[in-house]
């Protein structure tokens, strides 16, 4: 494959919008793993990365990664990526899961004017993150595919982070899921590139269970 400078600048553009110093506040939030490791459900390592590849696969981040794929082809669409953004906004299933996806959405878009594209303007002021991301890499020209991966990647991260923050691992365990969880996360990856709306839905009900419990955690560290 030849390099471009075009190439090279989507992916410079990719690395600094889900980095974790992109200013979204990414950092505050858990996605009900800290209830998890509260009650038990999360102790170890080996449970963290169990935990993330059941999310990954059957939970929040499947939904993500299909409502990131019809974003990232709907880029060009207003109407689509309002419709979209509300089909979003509307699964989230916890009072916190909303304002997760909410806030890190509002704040990407926000963020990404640093790199001005028409492709802002089509987005709603209300809209989850995975579609946020999904619509504007799609405007700047990065594949479906690799956007996908990064996105997915940057996730499993933060959650490995906070893992890491809960005590559930150290630093070396964590490097290890990451590796772990590549082969994971490539998989859903090229299935959700493939996937349209009528393949959204979760079954990770002990995941969505520890959202909802944890708007009632009286001493947390996160906000979700």
């Amino acid at each position: 494959m030849s390099e471009t400078s075009f190439d090279t600048r989507a992916l410079l553009r990719l690395m600094a919008w889900l980095s974790p110093a992109f200013p979204i506040g990414g950092f505050a939030w858990s996605g009900g793993l800290e209830r998890a490791v509260a009650d038990g459900l999360v102790k170890t390592a080996d449970d963290l990365r169990g935990w993330l590849e059941t999310v990954l696969a059957h939970g929040s981040l499947w939904n993500d990664a299909v409502l990131f794929s019809e974003a990232w082809r709907q880029a060009g669409n207003e109407a689509a990526l309002h419709d979209v953004s509300a089909l979003g906004l509307a699964l989230a299933g916890s009072a916190e899961r909303f304002n997760e996806t909410l806030s890190l959405g509002k704040a990407f878009a926000t963020a990404a004017a640093a790199w001005p594209h028409p492709v802002l303007e089509r987005l709603p002021g209300d809209l989850p993150f995975p579609v946020a991301v999904g619509a504007v890499a799609a405007g700047h020209g990065v594949p479906l595919s690799q956007a996908l991966a990064a996105y997915l990647h940057a996730a499993v991260s933060q959650a490995v982070s906070a893992g890491i923050r809960l005590s559930v691992a150290g630093q070396a365990q964590g490097v290890a899921i990451l590796a772990a969880l590549e082969g994971r996360v490539e998989e859903v990856s090229r299935r959700a590139a493939q996937a349209g709306l009528d393949d959204l839905g979760t079954s990770a009900v002990q995941a969505e269970i520890a959202a909802l419990r944890h708007e009632t955690q009286h001493s947390r560290l996160f906000r979700s």
